[in-house]
């Protein structure tokens, strides 16, 4: 069984509060019928009132409100199997996890902050093929292109600073190593999403950007940090921190290149995103989703049937009841004279 907005399982805690609503109510009103009414002359002026029809209508109320809110939850189960048409882009996001990513002038650092965007980047794709490229001083192939979104997360969750032994931010490599890994010699429907703060160690980031464009690769280049530079913090074992320094013992500081990562979008045919300190994929998707897409094929997959219908239905005839149920009976009064008791 799953459920199409589980969220909504809250508004079950109305269901006590309009409880309590009613009885509070029908206690105001007996209050405010006794100060204008003596409790003796009450039950014949109210006898048309019938205590148990309001009771329960205002059951059925209830009973409704529970079930228009478990129609809201949309109930799913029972499983058919369909063809669906997959249709959508390649892309894969490099991620530069050298130790300068490990800078905190985003909460709570640099790396953190881009695992966590990019996983939220994951969710919005629908039908496009993700992958995962890492790199410091060298680059490697975390996660293939995939339509697997939890695989692709679950690669992304391990992903750690300290995975490359070769230190540095070899942006030249992490293109060319993208580059091969859409394993395609189409010249369109590829995207490259490049996360760094631009500290390239190794320079020819541009010239693989251009190479890259001419096989179709379109990059869009997301600048991580500050421009105002700060330390690099190094995890000592007891939890100390201490700060990276250079051979003379000056501190080492970090801070955004924007001007390489706008070299290299401009080269790929993309765009760049000044994130800064406040990290936000979004913008991106918007711009991919502006592409053609390449069909990708047919995919058996198993869809679980909604059910949320005969939850509305039963609520709408408990409405339907409640409105139709009055409270008041109505009784054929006969008069037997003045003084008749």
């Amino acid at each position: 069984m799953r459920f199409g907005n589980p969220e909504y399982f809250r508004l079950l805690l109305g269901a006590p509060v309009l409880i309590g609503f009613f009885m509070w109510a029908a206690q105001k009103r007996r209050a405010a019928l006794h100060a204008f009414i003596s409790p003796r002359l009450a039950p014949r002026l109210t006898a048309s009132l019938g205590m148990g029809r309001r009771v329960f209508r205002r059951t059925l109320y209830i009973i409704f409100f529970l079930f228009f809110v478990l129609t809201l939850v949309r109930f799913r189960f029972g499983v058919k199997m369909e063809m669906i048409e997959r249709k959508g882009v390649d892309i894969i996001v490099a991620m530069d996890i050298s130790r300068s990513m490990l800078a905190e002038d985003i909460a709570p650092d640099r790396l953190t902050r881009a695992k966590h965007e990019t996983g939220k980047f994951i969710d919005l794709l629908k039908g496009d093929r993700i992958g995962l490229v890492v790199f410091a001083g060298e680059a490697f192939v975390q996660c293939p292109l995939t339509l697997d979104y939890g695989a692709a997360k679950m690669f992304l969750d391990a992903v750690e600073a300290d995975w490359i032994r070769l230190q540095g931010t070899n942006l030249a490599g992490a293109i060319g190593l993208a580059d091969e890994a859409f394993h395609s010699k189409a010249r369109k429907h590829k995207v490259l999403v490049l996360l760094s703060d631009g500290e390239d160690h190794e320079g020819e980031a541009v010239e693989a950007a251009r190479e890259a464009a001419e096989k179709g690769v379109k990059i869009y280049t997301v600048g991580v940090g500050s421009e105002q530079g700060v330390p690099i913090p190094i995890r000592k074992s007891g939890g100390n921190v201490v700060y990276k320094k250079d051979n003379s013992g000056n501190l080492v500081m970090t801070r955004l290149n924007q001007v390489v990562l706008e070299k290299i979008s401009l080269e790929g045919n993309g765009k760049y995103f000044h994130a800064g300190t406040s990290l936000d994929l979004e913008a991106i998707y918007r711009e991919i989703m502006k592409m053609e897409k390449k069909d990708l094929g047919l995919n058996k997959m198993r869809v679980f049937e909604e059910r949320y219908q005969l939850f509305l239905l039963v609520a709408l005839v408990l409405l339907l009841a409640e409105f139709f149920v009055p409270e008041r009976i109505h009784r054929a009064e006969v008069w037997r004279g003045r003084f008749s008791s």
